[in-house]
């Protein structure tokens, strides 16, 4: 439930500008977590969210870029294995399936890899398209996702 709860927060912090601790439990709580305020600090922590810029003003949470936070590195992988159920190479694609509704999340996992090979990622409820140059490529990311899913 944690790793599920830190997921939606990594994706609701992806698609919107939360600039309170309130605002991300409603958030939350829209997504069916029920939380306290203990449990959404210790989550932030633990994520090692940041306060940034936002572009409508104030600050928002964000999460810290690979090279700001080595620790974060971890904690990526983790959400993606939490959140995936299985992958399918199709040429140079790659199609993911997660858990309903956190697609997003794990694709904000593949992201932040910054793996130079991806060309990009697309993701609906349950499913991530992971565009690769060519089939070597697609098919060494499907190694590291693999490795990931371990």
């Amino acid at each position: 439930m944690k790793f599920k709860r830190q997921a939606a927060i990594m994706q609701i912090i992806s698609q919107n500008d939360i600039k309170t601790q309130e605002e991300l439990s409603e958030r939350l709580m829209e997504m069916g977590f029920v939380t306290t305020q203990a449990t959404i600090s210790r989550d932030i922590k633990e994520l090692r969210l940041i306060k940034v810029s936002s572009l409508s003003g104030g600050y928002k949470y964000s999460a810290p870029s690979q090279g700001d936070d080595a620790g974060f590195l971890p904690r990526l992988r983790t959400i993606f294995k939490e959140c995936v159920i299985g992958m399918q190479q199709a040429q140079n694609l790659v199609v993911i399936k997660t858990i309903t509704g956190m697609a997003n999340a794990a694709a904000f996992a593949i992201d932040q890899l910054k793996i130079d090979d991806i060309i990009g990622t697309l993701a609906g409820d349950d499913t991530i398209l992971v565009i690769l140059s060519d089939n070597d490529k697609a098919s060494r990311f499907c190694e590291i996702a693999g490795n990931m899913l371990k």
